[in-house]
C-alpha cells in the first residue's frame, strides 16, 4: 500500500525545499535506500515541468572504488560528475544509512585523496553554491537501531520531523536572525566548554526545510582568528566510517591547536588534511523541537532543540569567513540539563540557558511554540 506520508514529503521538497521551477533540471541523487521516494520526486518533478535525473549509489561499492584509487582516479570521476552537476539548477540527495561503518576501514590518505579530488570538486565547489539543494535520510532499520527505536515507532518519529511546518519556524527564525546580524562577540559556556568568538560583519542564515530534511538550525560562521578557549562536544560523531566521542578542541588565535578524543591520533590527521581544517567554518544554532537526543547521524543531530554545532574546516558561501578546506565536520554541543546545560551570550546579554530562549522576542523558538 503507497505511504501517503513519501507522497507528502515529495511534493514538500519539490514545491518548498528546491522550489522547482518549470525547465529546470534536478539531479536525484540515492544511496542505498529510498527508491520509493525517490519514484514520488519523479512525478512530481514532472509535474513543475522540470526535468528528472537520477543516480542510484551504494555506499559499499564506492567504498570498494575508493580503498585502493589514486589521485588521477579520482579526478577522472569526479570530471565527468562535475560536468553533469553543473547542468543542474537542483540536487536532492537521498541517503538510506544501511550501515554507519561500512567506510571505517577505508586507509585515511585514501579517503583524503576522495576527499579532495571527488567531494570536494563536485560537491564544496559545485553543487552547494550554485544548485537549490537539499540533503535528508531515508528512515532504515539500521537507523532505526541507531537511535533506539523499533522500525515502526522511527519511521513515525522520522514523518514527523520531516514533515513538520517549516514554513512556520521560517517565520519564527526572523528575530535570531536579526539579532545575530547586529551581534559582535559571542561566547559559549558549559561542561568543560568557555569559547569566545566574533561573528561580526558575517551574516546570519536561517535553515528551514530548504537545505537540509529534516532542519531546524541558524547558521553563521566565526571571523576566522577570533575563535579563543575550548570546547567538549557531548555528542558522538561518525566521520568516514569511524565514531569519535569525547572530542575537545583548544583554540589560540582561531586555530585548533590541541585536538583529543577517542581515537587523539585518528582524529588529528583528520584536522592535518589541509591547512582550513583547523579552522572552524560555521557556528549553527539547532532548534528542531521533534529532535531531542542524537542518534549519531549528522543530518539529524546537528539540529538537535538546545544544541549548537560548531565546524572545523569549509565555511559556506552564504556567509564565507575565508576558511576553505576539503572537511566540512558538523561537532554537536547539546545544552539542554540532560546533557549538562550551558549558556549562548550575544555582546554579553544571555540568549540560551539550558537549551531554551530567554529573550522574549526569540521564545517563539522554543519548542511548544514549533509543533
Amino acid at each position: 500500500m503507497k505511504d501517503l506520508r513519501i507522497s507528502q514529503l515529495a511534493k514538500n521538497l519539490i514545491n518548498y525545499s528546491v522550489s522547482l521551477k518549470p525547465g529546470e533540471n534536478l539531479l536525484i541523487e540515492v544511496f542505498d535506500a529510498g527508491m520509493e521516494l525517490a519514484s514520488e520526486l519523479i512525478a512530481e518533478c514532472y509535474k513543475a515541468g522540470a526535468n528528472p535525473f537520477v543516480t542510484i549509489k551504494s555506499r559499499r561499492i564506492m567504498k570498494d572504488l575508493i580503498k585502493n584509487t589514486n589521485k588521477e582516479h579520482m579526478l577522472a570521476i569526479s570530471s565527468f560528475e562535475a560536468e553533469r552537476m553543473k547542468k543542474m539548477q537542483a540536487y536532492i540527495g537521498i541517503r538510506g544509512a544501511l550501515n554507519t561503518s561500512e567506510w571505517s576501514d577505508i586507509p585515511e590518505e585514501k579517503m583524503s585523496i576522495y576527499l579532495k579530488n571527488w567531494s570536494k570538486p563536485v560537491h564544496l565547489d559545485i553543487r552547494i553554491p550554485h544548485t537549490k539543494w537539499c540533503i535528508m535520510r531515508y528512515p532504515t532499520h539500521s537507523m532505526a537501531q541507531m537511535a533506539g527505536m523499533s522500525t515502526e515507532k522511527f519511521e513515525d518519529f522520522f514523518f514527523d520531523v520531516c514533515c513538520l511546518d517549516y514554513s512556520k519556524m521560517d517565520k519564527a527564525m526572523d528575530p535570531l536572525i536579526e539579532l545575530m546580524n547586529k551581534t559582535d562577540k559571542v561566547r559559549i559556556t558549559g561542561k568543560d566548554t568557555d569559547l569566545t568568538f566574533s561573528i561580526k560583519g558575517i551574516p546570519a542564515i536561517k535553515c528551514s526545510g530548504k537545505i537540509n530534511i529534516p532542519d531546524g538550525e541558524v547558521f553563521t560562521a566565526p571571523v576566522k582568528d577570533t575563535v579563543e578557549g575550548y570546547i567538549t562536544y557531548n555528542t558522538p560523531s561518525e566521520y568516514q566510517g569511524y565514531t569519535f566521542e569525547n572530542i575537545r578542541l583548544e583554540f589560540s588565535k582561531g586555530k585548533i591547536v590541541k585536538a583529543t578524543a577517542n581515537d587523539t591520533e585518528k582524529i588529528n590527521k583528520i584536522f592535518d588534511t589541509d591547512e582550513g581544517a583547523r579552522y572552524i567554518g560555521e557556528f549553527a544554532i539547532g532548534v528542531n523541537p521533534y529532535i531531542t537526543k542524537p542518534m549519531n547521524d549528522i543530518l539529524f543531530d546537528e539540529k538537535i532543540m538546545g544544541s549548537l554545532h560548531f565546524t572545523p574546516g569549509n565555511s559556506y558561501d552564504e556567509c564565507f569567513n575565508g576558511n576553505k578546506s576539503a572537511i566540512h565536520w558538523d561537532l554537536v554541543f547539546i545544552q539542554t540539563p540532560e546533557y549538562g546545560g550551558g549558556e549562548i551570550w550575544f555582546d554579553d546579554i544571555l540568549v540560551r540557558k539550558d537549551g531554551r530562549f530567554v529573550l522574549k522576542e526569540l521564545e517563539c523558538l522554543n519548542p511548544e511554540n514549533l509543533k
